[in-house]
């Protein structure tokens, strides 16, 4: 097993030095430089030059690691360990000039995640946790919000942006919720989303349609702050099932609500 602790600390300076270099380039970035990968499917020279310097950097720090990365930068497959990538989570606020985007970074070990990072970029926090320890930002222990009641809460969720088969469950869900709550926020970030369910900002944050790099290091740092993750089933398969459901303690009236509609 590698030195988790190490492999952390030289991860979060490359993860806060490829934050830097987004930073700089938010300040020339203009719309002519976005891409389309698909519909509503965004993409910058940022998001891929970010994503080359977290390869080389991890590439460094765990050399037989393996990639799955968002830009696909590289193909790599490791043995044991492969690092799950987002290089700009939160693309499409960062192409339309709004300061919420993050890099998440997780490292899996077969199967199961063992650390876990969300940067989130303008506001210069470093959500962070390992294997078997506590959750992080900047150094300060977190942990997920104890409101018990949906009620009580706020929670946050991501909109449909391309595939809209599910939209009138969808929409059934957020009725419900809009009636039950604090409100709903919708950031752009599941990484953001999730980080700030980890350190209690958020009660709860459910969505669908992410894939493994929006999710993979936000959810494990939720759940080393002590909250619970799970699909829409209440499963386990959150990472590459594109359901997901984080909470403290509401996660139970959330995922009545959501199973409600959904599973209808």
């Amino acid at each position: 097993m590698i030195d988790l602790s190490k492999t952390l600390e030289r991860t979060k300076s490359l993860v806060i030095e490829v934050g830097d270099f987004i930073r700089k380039e938010s300040d020339n970035f203009t719309k002519s430089d976005i891409e389309l990968k698909g519909f509503n499917d965004l993409v910058s020279y940022v998001d891929k030059e970010a994503e080359k310097q977290l390869v080389a950097g991890c590439s460094e720090i765990l050399p037989e690691a393996g990639f799955i990365a968002e830009e696909g930068t590289s193909d790599k497959t490791g043995d044991t360990y492969n690092w799950i990538i987002d290089p700009l989570d939160g693309t499409t606020n960062f192409t339309h000039g709004l300061p919420i985007y993050a890099i998440s970074l997780a490292l899996m070990a077969e199967d199961k995640i063992v650390l876990g990072i969300v940067y989130e970029i303008n506001k210069d926090e470093c959500f962070y946790a390992i294997e078997g320890e506590n959750a992080y930002l900047n150094d300060q222990v977190i942990s997920v919000s104890k409101v018990p009641k949906l009620s009580g809460s706020l929670l946050a969720t991501g909109f449909p942006y391309y595939d809209f088969e599910q939209m009138s469950k969808y929409l059934s869900i957020l009725n419900d919720f809009m009636q039950q709550t604090h409100g709903l926020r919708r950031m752009g970030s599941a990484a953001v989303d999730l980080a700030y369910v980890a350190c209690g900002r958020f009660e709860g944050f459910f969505e669908y349609n992410l894939n493994a790099w929006d999710v993979a290091a936000g959810a494990f740092i939720v759940e080393r702050a002590g909250g619970n993750v799970t699909d829409f089933k209440c499963g386990p398969d959150y990472i590459f099932g594109r359901e997901i459901l984080a909470a403290g303690p509401v996660h139970t009236e959330m995922l009545e609500v959501i199973q409600k509609h959904w599973l209808a």
